[in-house]
């Protein structure tokens, strides 16, 4: 059982893109960011994506995946990825890190569930523009990339009501979408919902976030340095 414990550990810290020793995943997955200049001395790896936390300044729209399917409903979709989501803003950064730490131990329970060897955590919120109710089903929200169809194995809901399934005019429903590993958010991609296709460039978003991980490394470069 222990051993089964610290593998479940290890596959959260890979999708949270922080690959390492089982027995120091704590201090990889911090419940707060590290202050700039100190960022990137968790977690840090050989993959050339990797970049520190504290310095980015995108907006989450910046890096969502959208859908608008014919009946109003509006989707959007932002990949939980460490190595995407340290490309946001400080404040925007912090809010998705303490939301994946509050959740958990839902998802390690959810990973176990599933026993994939990793996982793609995607942040989703249905959004209706039209009066009345506007019902949706978040299990037809599939992602495809690499050729093949991902759809979800498993969703936690985040806010109230999520389960209904149904909107009213301005409502907002969100989960935390669970898909296998294997989804590639650095090749292109995208969504289907509905039958309708995402109107997202995702070949844009790809070279948003390879000219902002250009600009991180260049602004951590030139930050100043903790006294030793």
């Amino acid at each position: 059982m222990r051993t089964a414990k610290y593998t479940v550990l290890a596959v959260l810290a890979c999708v949270l893109g922080a690959c390492a020793s089982t027995t120091t995943i704590v201090a990889q997955v911090p419940p707060t960011m590290p202050p700039a200049g100190q960022a990137g001395t968790q977690g840090d790896t050989l993959d050339p994506n990797w970049i520190p936390a504290g310095f980015g300044t995108l907006r989450q729209d910046d890096l969502a995946l959208k859908v608008s399917p014919a009946n109003g409903l509006q989707v959007r979709a932002i990949p939980l990825d460490e190595r995407i989501i340290r490309l946001l803003s400080p404040d925007s950064y912090r809010s998705l890190r303490e939301l994946l730490t509050s959740k958990n131990r839902e998802l390690l329970a959810m990973m176990e569930r599933n026993r994939l060897p990793s996982y793609s955590i995607w942040y989703v919120s249905f959004f209706a523009q039209e009066q009345g109710e506007t019902r949706f089903s978040p299990q037809e929200f599939i992602i495809n990339n690499t050729g093949r169809d991902f759809r979800p194995l498993d969703m936690l809901p985040i806010t109230p009501g999520f389960g209904e399934y149904r909107l009213r005019q301005r409502d907002v429903q969100s989960a935390l979408m669970i898909f296998d590993g294997q989804i590639d958010v650095n090749q292109p991609l995208s969504a289907l919902m509905e039958s309708t296709p995402s109107v997202t460039d995702w070949n844009r978003v790809i070279q948003r976030i390879e000219r902002e991980r250009s600009l991180v490394r260049s602004r951590a470069a030139a930050a100043p340095k903790p006294p030793r």
